[in-house]
């Protein structure tokens, strides 16, 4: 598991850290990165069916401690309200950001207390052993770090753009 997921997120801390890097990450169309989260929707429906088929605990499944589907639900949302219509400022945009960005950070927090390991915490009777086995490992290896890279630019975009705005009303008024 360290190896799918080290390298994705060094990327994402290299993507971040570097100039080049941060110019490609605001490059990156906000609306898109709203609608990725849609994703979590079927991702929730198979957490579901690996809880039914007995390879993920129930706590990692919306019946659990996992409200993950929120987000998938809501992207659209706040996508065609909040980006293309411009109904929402983008003060609400980023607190729903940092809403599902909480409800990622409890999901992996869970599935990795839960994951037959030394630091296992969780789910005894039924460990997270969906994870190592293929495609489920895509799960904390791509899925998860996309998303989280979505989220991550999207928070950056939004605060550089809320201080762009307030930079040019200091300059107007002054």
């Amino acid at each position: 598991m360290l190896i799918g997921i080290l390298p994705t997120i060094l990327t994402i801390i290299l993507l971040f850290a570097t100039s080049k890097g941060r110019q490609f990450i605001d490059s990156l169309p906000l609306k898109n990165l709203t609608y990725l989260n849609i994703v979590r929707i079927p991702v929730e429906i198979i957490l579901l069916w690996l809880f039914l088929n007995k390879a993920i605990p129930e706590l990692m499944t919306f019946e659990g401690r996992n409200f993950d589907i929120i987000a998938g639900i809501t992207a659209p949302i706040i996508a065609y309200f909040g980006l293309t219509k411009s109904k929402l400022n983008r003060q609400t945009i980023l607190i729903w950001n940092f809403i599902c960005l909480g409800l990622l950070v409890n999901i992996v927090v869970n599935a990795l207390f839960s994951a037959p390991s030394p630091i296992q915490k969780f789910a005894f009777d039924q460990p997270n052993i969906a994870i190592l086995n293929f495609p489920f490992s895509w799960l904390p290896t791509f899925i998860v770090p996309i998303v989280l890279f979505g989220h991550l630019t999207s928070i950056r975009q939004l605060l550089k753009y809320k201080i762009e705005i307030k930079t040019n009303e200091k300059t107007t008024n002054g």
